[in-house]
């Protein structure tokens, strides 16, 4: 290959139910296609792993019809997850990873077929199979994991691939680099993450899966311990139910009946003052997460970052500019770049500008030693 011709990359992200697929040459966008798989079929397979031969046949059924072929192809880039905590980066797939994303070593999620595909891909034609900062990314410092409680500790689940691509691009915007930077990037999306990035690193942020931080289109965020504990032991809740709060029925789907920020500005503008009422919340609680996270950052701000979808809403961008704007210079970049961000990591590293790391299955943070004090 020339060393004037720019890389392909076919970009992978398995969803719940859907395959999203990318076709990248460089930069530029080829194809692109979200695969929609019917909840029937899915249904047919007991573990997630076993949906691997129908999720890839459907792929390769889609490219064909595209008249797009692989053998080309200089990458294969996976969303990944599923994999012990890990530090951020492009890593390639090896055969510990694969196993763990195959076994779902920490959560089982369709997301972790990522990996899965990627390595068959290249198997089959060639190229390197890749992940690139994957759901497992976890880089907090050790003061953030601690609560109140023995044992109950504060880990990193935000949107870490997104959340990089976003810290990277801004940087490259204003002729830095990422590692240069203290960024607040806030996604604002299904769900919310307000992420503390010091020099490359995430080193704080809310747990999106866990019930922290502000409150979400579906997800309820922090919520008085108090009033939990009643609702779990009142008889009228089961355990189900009060774990979809954190990250499917809380939130504006609680409030509101509805994820749409369009729909929830709709009714504002047509006099609805709860509606409003909510949607101003969920602003002041973001607002209030970023203040959090420029203290994690002793103050050192370059910049405050809005990403995500909602992060379209003009609304919710003046207001929560209101807030935050004393922090650092708002910017905002919105949108989800997770298949942009699947390409930039595998090129990064195909160009030298990045060492692929290697997967070892060991976790970067694995609790501590209570009562050691060269623990914590």
């Amino acid at each position: 290959m020339s060393n004037n011709k720019p890389f392909r990359i076919l970009a992978v992200n398995p969803g719940s139910t859907s395959t999203k697929i990318a076709l990248f040459e460089g930069e530029n966008k080829l194809f692109s296609k979200n695969v929609e798989h019917e909840a029937e079929e899915l249904k047919k397979y007991a573990e997630i792993s076993d949906q691997l031969p129908y999720r890839r046949d459907t792929i390769l059924s889609e490219l064909d019809a595209a008249g797009i072929r692989l053998d080309d192809v200089d990458a294969f880039a996976g969303r990944g997850g599923g994999l012990a905590a890990c530090d951020g980066g492009t890593y390639e797939v090896n055969e510990r990873l694969y196993e763990h994303a195959k076994l779902g070593f920490t959560v089982k999620h369709p997301a972790t077929l990522g990996a899965q595909l990627a390595k068959e891909f290249a198997e089959a034609y060639g190229g390197k199979a890749y992940v690139v900062n994957p759901p497992d990314v976890d880089e907090f410092i050790e003061v953030a994991r601690i609560t109140g409680l023995k044992g109950v500790y504060r880990e990193s689940r935000i949107h870490a691939l997104n959340q990089k691509e976003i810290g990277i691009r801004y940087a490259a915007a204003q002729g830095r680099k990422y590692e240069d930077l203290n960024l607040i990037i806030c996604h604002i999306g299904g769900g919310v993450s307000v992420t503390a990035h010091n020099k490359g690193k995430m080193i704080d942020s809310n747990d999106i899966a866990q019930g922290d931080g502000p409150m979400a289109p579906t997800r309820c965020g922090s919520i008085p311990l108090k009033d939990i504990i009643k609702m779990c032991f009142s008889g009228d809740f089961t355990e189900k139910q009060m774990q979809s709060y954190t990250t499917k029925d809380g939130g504006w789907v609680n409030h509101l009946g509805t994820v749409d920020a369009r729909e929830v500005m709709t009714r504002i503008v047509g006099g609805d003052s709860y509606a409003k009422l909510v949607y101003d919340a969920t602003i002041y609680q973001i607002a209030k997460y970023a203040g959090s996270c420029a203290a994690a950052l002793k103050g050192k701000v370059d910049a405050v970052i809005l990403t995500g979808g909602i992060s379209n809403d003009k609304y919710l961008v003046e207001n929560l500019k209101a807030y935050i704007s004393f922090l650092a210079p708002v910017v905002v970049i919105a949108g989800e770049f997770e298949m942009e961000a699947l390409a930039a990591g595998a090129i990064r590293v195909l160009k030298g500008e990045e060492m692929a790391k290697e997967y070892t299955g060991i976790p970067v943070w694995n609790g501590f030693k209570e009562g050691d004090p060269d623990q914590i």
